[in-house]
Parts: C-alpha cells; sequence; structure tokens
C-alpha cells in the first residue's frame, strides 16, 4: 500500500534498511567523500590519546548515517510523490566496524498549510544492541 498524507498519522513507523558496517565499507565512504580522516582509515592513530574520544579504533563516517536516513526517507516518500525537504542530525555514539545498524523513522505530526501539507517525522539509528548511534528529525513535502 502506498503511503498517502491523509492515511498518516502520529507514531506511524518508517523502517529503513539495515547496514553491516566493515573496514571496506569505511573506505568506500572514504573514498565517496573524500574524506580520509585518520579516525576513520588508522587503527594505531585511533589507539593513542586521539583528543578526549578514546574509540580504541576506527569509526564509520557520521555522514554514513545521514545518508541510511535518506535513503529511507526517500525510499518511503517517492512511491507518494513526496519530497524531503529537510533533515537534521546528532550523532550520539560511534559507529566501528563489525557493527550493523538501522534507521527508523517515528511520524511525529503532520500539518496543512495553504501551499503544502508536511510530515514531521522523529528519526534515529540503532545498532545490533538497541543501542541509539544518532538521533535527529526530518521533514517531508506531500503533494
Amino acid at each position: 500500500m502506498t503511503t498517502t498524507f491523509e492515511n498518516l498519522k502520529a507514531g506511524d513507523a518508517i523502517d529503513g534498511p539495515s547496514f553491516a558496517v566493515s573496514r571496506e565499507s569505511i573506505r568506500l565512504f572514504c573514498d565517496a567523500s573524500l574524506d580520509y580522516n585518520p579516525l576513520h582509515l588508522d587503527d594505531d592513530y585511533m589507539k593513542g590519546s586521539f583528543g578526549k574520544t578514546h574509540f580504541g579504533g576506527i569509526i564509520m563516517h557520521g555522514m554514513n548515517n545521514f545518508g541510511l536516513i535518506s535513503r529511507m526517507i526517500t525510499d518511503w516518500a517517492y512511491p507518494a510523490g513526496a519530497i524531503h525537504r529537510r533533515l537534521e542530525t546528532r550523532w550520539v555514539k560511534p559507529v566501528k566496524p563489525g557493527v550493523t545498524i538501522q534507521p527508523v523513522g517515528v511520524i511525529k505530526s503532520k500539518q496543512e498549510t495553504a501551499k503544502s501539507r508536511w510530515v514531521l517525522i522523529d528519526v534515529l539509528v540503532r545498532n545490533q544492541d538497541g543501542d541509539k548511534v544518532a538521533t535527529g528529525e526530518a521533514m517531508v513535502e506531500f503533494p
């Protein structure tokens, strides 16, 4: 069933695709983003005293969470002719190779204006243990 503005209600859930984070996926994101920061590539650097973080090894790009959330929202909205207009995220916990993450969304509210119809969505990304690794809010415009 295609999502329509009319049939949405607060509390409705949107499930995104799960993603298995690996050294290869992190490296591919480095190549795609041209971000070769050693915190994504160099275990020895990360085992040292990197600021006050002490991650103990490389971590995935936070923007990879952003991309997964964007894919979830777009896959959900596009069939209904809706457009993903805004996304704000906050990274809560580092993600290391070997972790599987999955974005989810929950309809927070919807509103009609003179020119459009809007849906506000709380988004989050959890790891396989259920821990939040990213949180945020998205806005989608429906026709």
